[in-house]
Parts: structure tokens; sequence; C-alpha cells
């Protein structure tokens, strides 16, 4: 499975983005689909998933009410709509897919995109 993320960009403080997971192979459909980000000099942390099954998401607390993950299989596309960002959500984002039901832990998740930047200036 190949997954190809994109829409990031700089944007400002309350500004909104969305990001696009593509993924190369429809069977990612029977995937949890996830989101992670990395602030240069952290470790990557959660953000959102998505359950194969459409009828579970999960937030990381710190995105909860402002973030929110869609899936579209018919276009083997997971989104993740940005609202109300501001500078402590500037990281390079991870769309990734794991074949666990459900999961937080990035250890999970087998296939990874390459990332794409969002920069929030305040």
């Amino acid at each position: 499975v190949q997954l190809q993320a994109s829409g990031g960009g700089l944007v400002q403080a309350g500004d909104s983005l969305r990001l696009s997971c593509a993924a190369s192979d429809p069977r990612t459909s029977r995937y949890t689909v996830g989101w992670f980000r990395r602030v240069p000099g952290k470790e990557r942390e959660f953000v959102a998933a998505i359950s194969r099954s459409y009828s579970s998401t999960y937030y990381a607390d710190s995105v909860k009410g402002r973030f929110t993950i869609s899936r579209d299989n018919a276009k083997n596309t997971v989104y993740l709509q940005l609202n109300g960002l501001n500078p402590e959500d500037t990281a390079v984002y991870y769309c990734a897919a794991s074949a666990y039901a459900s999961s937080r832990t990035e250890y999970d998740y087998d296939y990874w995109g390459q990332g794409t930047l969002v920069t929030v200036s305040s």
C-alpha cells in the first residue's frame, strides 16, 4: 500500500487547511488510517484516526473539536480537515495505514506516506 499525503502549506493562525491521503490500492479501505505529526526535535505524535468501517474516529485531545478526519473509500482517500489552526499545530503531517481495527500508536501502522508540511504563523 502506497500513501501520498498532500495539502499542507503556510497559513495564518485561525485559518483552515484540508489534508488528503491518497492510497494506491483500493484494499486500503480494509485498513484503519491515521494521521500523525512531527515537530523537529520531538517525537511523532498521534493526531487522528478513522476505522475501516467508518464508524469510529479518534482524536488527540489537542485537536479534538478543531480537526475532523473522514474517508472516501470510493476515491481511496482519507481527509483531515484542520480548523482553527494555531502555531502549535506547525509540523510535518503523515498519514499511515494499520491493519488494527483502531490504534493511536505509530508502531501499529505498517504503511506510511511521505508527509506534508503545515506551517502556521501567528
